[in-house]
């Protein structure tokens, strides 16, 4: 079951002394998720941790020539928390080692692996007509392993010049989904389908680097113009009331835009199913193709909401849909399955980017109420204001608390 609340935590200061007060904030939680994808990766491939950092390893030059800040800030992570650099690495790697092409067929004991499912997480962006207040909203149902959901922490990282950032991150990890000071949300989606074997960027390492955007053309030039390692689905919205959805792939992208002012992705290529897995293409999360529409038909009721608090309600109901349980829009933990692979949601969000309020649940949102984060997305440096390269890049003195875990 997941927490009652998420833990939040705030860092600042240099890439390595951020990384060391999340370490030092996190290490509990981190220590859990290590012991979790220990036993999960030895019983789904017969690695042993060992082998599962060795493999992880091979990204550390790429993601050091692409973002050494990001090497800077994962180093003081493991310096906090009291573990090794390729630890860290491999938390923030664990999706590329499960979809990686060359690993496909390579357990430890030389069992067949199968395709994991991608990460079942449903996102929406409502704005204009369709949020019925006027407000633009993003957000998403992260539906992954119910093993990590006590490793999962909200962060707020302060790092002039760059925007001010809130995320949703499992313990360790340098970036998930989240929002920034720029009004720029980012909400992911995992789609599945191995790719060749060219060593292409992490994900967490792409999307922290689209939050760390202060325009939109910015974030999208990040995802245009890098190559991931494997498929995922970004959906980018903007407070200015626009979104795009993009299916990122190492072989190439689609997009999408909303539809009179809704925009819904789950876990199936709705752009079009790249050339390289069409001939033989199915969906590693059947039950994508029901949790859109369900998310589409419940945040439709949205166009008649009077206020903010009636729409974080709307949302909430939405996102709470059952068809199809426990694989439904709201994941439960299947019973016929074993422990180890137990799915469940483990955080609903909702960020309204017109206020700059931040909710979420903790876990499952049809059985838990909206957790508001003790910060604005619009607080700290450059918060609710154009955003200029020339400003005096000093902390906000409101945020004089580093690392401090509430």
């Amino acid at each position: 079951m997941a927490p009652r609340s998420l833990p939040v935590i705030e860092i600042s200061g240099s890439p390595r002394e951020r990384g060391r007060q999340y370490g030092e904030a996190v290490r509990p939680q981190l220590h859990a998720a290590l012991g979790y994808y220990g036993e999960a990766f030895g019983q789904s491939a017969g690695l042993t941790w060992d082998r599962v950092t060795a493999r992880a390893e091979r990204w550390l030059a790429p993601v050091d020539a692409y973002a050494p800040d990001l090497v800077d800030e994962m180093r003081g992570i493991a310096d906090g928390a009291g573990v090794s650099l390729l630890d860290v690495l491999a938390l923030n790697a664990r999706g590329e080692v499960i979809y990686d092409k060359s690993f496909a067929s390579m357990s430890e004991n030389g069992a067949p692996v199968d395709e994991e499912p991608a990460d079942g997480c449903t996102s929406f962006a409502a704005y204009g007509a369709a949020s019925g207040d006027g407000h633009v909203y993003a957000g998403q149902n992260w539906d992954w392993r119910a093993g990590v959901a006590d490793t999962v922490v909200m962060l707020r990282i302060v790092q002039p010049p760059k925007p001010t950032l809130i995320m949703q991150v499992e313990a360790g990890q340098v970036g998930r989904q989240g929002a920034n000071s720029a009004g720029i949300a980012l909400n992911a989606n995992g789609l599945g389908g191995r790719f060749d074997d060219t060593v292409g960027l992490l994900q967490t390492v792409v999307r922290r680097s689209v939050l760390d955007q202060p325009t939109i053309t910015d974030a999208l030039d990040v995802l245009c113009r890098t190559r991931a390692h494997i498929a995922s689905n970004a959906l980018l919205t903007c407070r200015e009331g626009f979104a795009i959805d993009l299916e990122t792939t190492p072989a190439g992208h689609g997009w999408l835009y909303p539809t009179d002012g809704l925009l819904v992705h789950g876990n199936h290529y709705q752009a079009g199913v790249p050339a390289a897995l069409a001939a033989g293409y199915r969906p590693m999360s059947s039950d994508s193709l029901v949790r859109v529409p369900r998310a589409g038909e419940g945040l439709r009721r949205l166009r008649g909401s009077s206020g903010p608090d009636e729409s974080r309600r709307l949302i909430k109901e939405a996102m709470s849909d059952h068809l199809g349980l426990p694989e439904s829009l709201c994941t439960h933990p299947d019973p016929r399955r074993p422990t180890i692979k137990h799915w469940t949601t483990l955080v609903s969000s909702c960020v309204d980017l017109t206020s700059g309020d931040y909710h979420v649940t903790a876990g499952t949102p049809c059985d838990r109420e909206y957790q508001h984060m003790p910060w604005n997305v619009y607080d700290g440096p450059y918060g609710d204001r154009p955003y200029d390269p020339e400003r005096e890049t000093t902390e906000d003195p409101s945020m004089a608390t580093t690392g401090a875990q509430r």
